[in-house]
């Protein structure tokens, strides 16, 4: 019987497995800058007259910020008009956006840059989470490889 509330006692003062410094600590990796959020009318305006990519899921607008604007940094946008659908379908597509940029855009997009990701109406929904990712990866490369998407002028 002693030895049961022995072995008890000594459960209860184990270490929980909380490690004693952050992971990333551990690793001795650098983290990407995290993306700044785009909120202003008039950045979304200049990113929208910029360069862009038209996935099947969404339209990847994208601009270098030219002297006197902040460079070492990534800043994002979002926008789902009501093409897409009532608020809880903009806000679904919104979110699936918010992740997409999340998971790819520390490790792919250069600093100095806008993006906005533009949702498309029933595809940003409903099309698999892994051809978005493939999507936002292939629209990245060709937006910082291809000068001939740069668009003069307005509209």
């Amino acid at each position: 019987m002693e030895r049961a509330a022995e072995s008890a006692a000594a459960d209860r003062n184990a270490p929980t497995g909380q490690p004693d410094r952050a992971a990333s600590g551990i690793s001795g990796g650098v983290k990407p800058p995290k993306p700044e959020i785009l909120r202003k009318r008039a950045d979304f305006l200049r990113a929208a007259s910029a360069r862009r990519h038209g996935a099947p899921g969404f339209l990847l607008q994208a601009r270098h910020r030219g002297e006197g604007e902040p460079q070492g940094i990534i800043r994002i946008g979002f926008t789902c008009s009501k093409k897409i659908g009532n608020a809880v379908a903009r806000n679904r597509a919104k979110r699936r956006l918010r992740a997409l940029a999340r998971d790819i855009l520390p490790g792919r997009a250069q600093a100095g840059w806008d993006y906005v990701l533009v949702g498309r109406p029933g595809a940003t929904i409903e099309r698999d989470f892994a051809a978005l990712r493939q999507d936002l990866e292939q629209a990245l490369d060709r937006i910082h490889s291809d000068p001939r998407t740069e668009r003069r002028g307005g509209r």
